[in-house]
């Protein structure tokens, strides 16, 4: 007796289909075709950003499989340089496209293997095709916000990298000034200090260096001028805005130990777009779930996956620092100190990661159902 096999509407896709994949470069884009597994693939190349001829392309592609003119185009590419400009033309014309996370497409595990265009292109044409069918295991797709969600983290981003290049001109300067055997602390007489300066046999510091240091000086004062008035930026926002993703950096801010920084960052980066199903999910994309070895009897930690948004998982593990100092009373403290104060430091650093971990779910919670952390300390 054979029984039928059933499918499910969710994962059995339509019968006429064009499968689209992409290897996206700075001058050429190849465009790889198919309309299944056991189907030859047809490969073209169009000029970057051709986008006239992109839809040429799938007309043609179309003919030559014989499809019908109206006929679905399920497409992807890897997520990179080109962002998601070209997801959201292609959703424009009716292309359903996947954007997919490089560092999750399966590979083999050989010391050395094989890798040109044409080979990625029908790796992820072929990957394309069995997660249309139902495995969606093959690899993880990228969440594409909203052109007004991806504008609102420029603020933060620009900041922390100008805040990295206020880091790199002050070593540069100690740099330079250790190397003749000064260190002074910098203020804003840094220039009048730099002619007075003497080197171990009484001498000035030598013009060319001079001149150096001028300018590197001169490159920090831009920095500088360029922080204050982002975060003068974003104080004002935070004062005056009514946009549900501020009103979310708002209310973080009411917990102690959440300054306007991290309420930003994590308001912009994840709270204000993202829909979480579950705590799981959340720590996933923060990059702080274990990384777990078990092989016979052998089991051991590999330590965090850091798979997620460096972002928000640099700034969870200040803010769990942060959490221990202006909330001792809260139950998550409590916990911390219970299983992790009388450990070695290098337990405590552990234990830190699992306190930044439920901190982050916390204040999703909070923000989602208004449920404030028990035992935590709301500000004036």
């Amino acid at each position: 007796m054979y029984t039928t096999a059933t499918h499910t509407s969710e994962y059995s896709p339509p019968a006429q289909i064009l499968y689209l994949a992409f290897e996206l470069s700075n001058s050429s884009w190849k465009l790889f075709f198919s309309t299944g597994l056991a189907q030859p693939p047809r490969q073209r190349s169009v000029a970057a950003a051709n986008l006239p001829a992109l839809l040429q392309e799938i007309s043609l592609a179309r003919k030559r499989f014989g499809l019908p003119n109206d006929a679905p185009v399920l497409s992807c590419y890897e997520a990179g340089r080109d962002a998601f400009w070209l997801h959201r033309f292609l959703a424009q014309h009716g292309v359903h496209n996947l954007v997919v996370d490089s560092s999750s497409i399966q590979v083999p595990r050989r010391a050395r293997r094989t890798k040109t265009d044409r080979l990625d292109g029908f790796k992820l044409l072929s990957m394309l095709i069995r997660h249309a069918s139902g495995d969606k295991e093959v690899w993880h797709v990228v969440h594409v916000p909203t052109p007004e969600q991806e504008d609102d983290r420029q603020l933060h981003r620009e900041l922390e990298t100008l805040k990295q290049e206020r880091t790199r001109h002050i070593c540069r300067i100690k740099a330079f000034l250790a190397s003749c055997g000064l260190r002074i602390k910098l203020s804003s007489s840094f220039l009048q200090q730099l002619t007075l300066l003497r080197l171990w046999d009484g001498s000035p510091v030598p013009p060319a260096l001079q001149a150096r240091l001028r300018r590197e000086w001169s490159r920090l004062q831009v920095v500088e001028d360029q922080i204050h008035q982002l975060e003068a930026q974003r104080a004002h926002l935070l004062r005056t805005s009514s946009s549900p993703s501020v009103q979310k950096a708002r209310q973080l801010m009411r917990l102690k130990g959440i300054g306007e920084y991290s309420a930003w960052l994590y308001t912009m980066e994840f709270f204000a777009w993202r829909k979480f199903r579950n705590p799981k999910e959340l720590g996933a994309l923060a990059g702080l779930t274990p990384t777990p070895s078990q092989s016979g009897e052998s089991s051991r930690e590999l330590g965090l996956n850091k798979a997620g948004n460096r972002h928000i998982r640099a700034m969870a593990i200040e803010i769990a620092w942060n959490w221990l100092r202006f909330q001792p009373r809260s139950q998550l403290s409590c916990w911390y100190r219970n299983r992790f104060a009388s450990s070695s430091s290098r337990v405590r650093r552990i234990g830190i990661v699992a306190l930044a971990r439920k901190v982050l779910i916390a204040l999703w919670r909070y923000l989602e159902l208004g449920l404030v952390p028990e035992g935590a300390s709301l500000k004036a």
